[in-house]
């Protein structure tokens, strides 16, 4: 989502780097968005081009080891490049990959999370597999800011400017008209009261929605003149949340409340509730077959679920395993996953993932273990943690290439060996992947 702006080609770099504009011969896709060029030998990060093109490219950082740069014109063009869907591609910040199919998004993906692996001296099985569905409106969620006048966008490429969208075809319909409605009532708020931010998220039908306005701090502002307005507009609204913080480090703090705090999200044969703030996977079309497939045919007697957010796979795991721990530590996911638990076998345990390993290493160990960690993994002493416990089936849910090759080095070297990899693409036209990983204890 983002900025109308000249095509990616005319871009100006953004950095105030003076230098000249090279011809560079694209190699590969990397990690982060970028493709890889050299020049005398120095690796060179490109956006917007594509592998087999020849590219003159503008300096915007040059470090010892590599350089980064903004694409100034496309000299030969790859004949895998296509006009890009949305109309703000390019200078926006959030998507890499529309100027190619959706098979060569997919085929870059899959190159850049085996050599990935093949690099940190993770052994790859002969072939991953790919878990994808419809690359268009598939976002249930979006985060925007707001302009002086109103106007809601999104970040831009390696920078905090603000690029105002009238459309984002990778999120549901709902949730952009939202954001313009939004918008417009914003305007009429006095700017010393205005919210800066706005989290959207809805079902999978866009029959529900919620909404959390983010504030820098204690606010004078009555959230009944936001919610009331948008309502009349986005019907589908169930529920309005006025916040503080929201961002890494800076859990929200919620300051006022209107309408319903949750919505039910129909997924895998059960409406999970969902409530504002609280971590749910993004891709509507996808989400039931991904639950499908981390669960596959595991049953048994204790089955852990670390990092459960709010009970996407616990929930499942239910009816295959006697008792469920679902280890959560956000205060936004807790009460919704011991809601989603309710009733079944499942117990919601409220604690950090560390904490629960320390807790119960010595014990039994569960017949199965799935985890879902953030980008930055198992971090510290919780890889070793996990290893030392010796479940028999373990499943790793990753989100980052980079730190699953250097948990599953810890994994490996305990005894457990890999069963499958398998690319789950949860947001399409972006860099971003999603990994499967079914280990076995040898």
């Amino acid at each position: 989502m983002k900025k109308n702006r000249r095509p990616a080609a005319q871009q100006r770099p953004s950095s105030s780097i003076s230098a000249p504009s090279l011809l560079v011969a694209i190699e590969k896709p990397v990690y982060g968005g970028n493709f890889l060029a050299r020049h005398e030998g120095k690796a060179i990060f490109v956006p917007l081009a594509l592998p087999g093109e020849s590219v003159r490219a503008r300096l915007t950082q040059n470090k010892s080891g590599y350089a980064t740069a903004e694409l100034d014109a496309i000299v030969t063009a790859s004949p895998d490049r296509i006009a890009a869907l949305c109309p703000h591609f390019g200078p926006c910040g959030g998507c890499n990959y529309q100027h190619t199919s959706y098979a060569h998004q997919l085929a870059f993906k899959q190159a850049i999370l085996g050599e990935t692996l093949e690099r940190a001296g993770v052994p790859v099985v002969e072939e991953i597999g790919v878990l994808s569905a419809s690359p268009w409106a598939y976002r249930n969620r979006i985060r925007v800011a707001f302009d002086a006048e109103g106007n809601p966008g999104y970040r831009a490429r390696r920078s905090h400017e603000l690029v105002r969208i009238r459309a984002c075809p990778i999120s549901e319909p709902v949730l952009v008209s939202a954001a313009q409605a939004a918008g417009e009532i914003l305007a009429r708020v006095p700017p010393n009261l205005r919210p800066h931010e706005l989290l959207l998220f809805c079902n999978p039908d866009e029959s529900a929605l919620l909404a959390t306005f983010f504030v820098p701090g204690p606010t004078l502002l009555r959230i009944e003149s936001l919610a009331a307005p948008l309502q009349e507009v986005v019907p589908a609204l169930q529920g309005v949340e006025l916040a503080t913080g929201g961002r890494p480090g800076h859990p929200p703090m919620t300051l006022a409340e209107w309408g319903a705090p949750s919505l039910a999200y129909p997924a895998a044969g059960f409406d999970y509730r969902v409530d504002h703030g609280a971590f749910f996977q993004v891709n509507r079309w996808l989400i039931d077959s991904f639950v499908a497939h981390v669960i596959g045919d595991t049953e048994g007697n204790v089955a852990w679920d670390l990092y459960a957010g709010v009970g996407l796979f616990a929930r499942q795991l239910t009816s295959r395993f006697a008792r469920v721990v679902a280890v959560e530590s956000a205060p936004a996911s807790t009460p919704a996953l011991a809601a989603n638990l309710s009733g079944t076998c499942g117990v919601a345990a409220a604690a950090s993932t560390l904490e629960f390993l320390r807790q119960n290493r010595g014990g039994p160990a569960p017949d199965l273990i799935v985890v879902d960690p953030p980008r930055n993994g198992l971090e510290g002493e919780i890889s070793t943690l996990l290893a030392g416990i010796g479940t028999p089936q373990l499943v790793y849910v990753s989100c980052d290439p980079a730190t699953l090759a250097r948990d599953l080095k810890v994994l490996l070297a305990a005894g457990y060996t890999i069963d499958k990899i398998t690319l789950a693409d949860l947001f399409p036209q972006t860099f971003h992947l999603e990994t499967v990983v079914r280990l076995r204890k040898s």
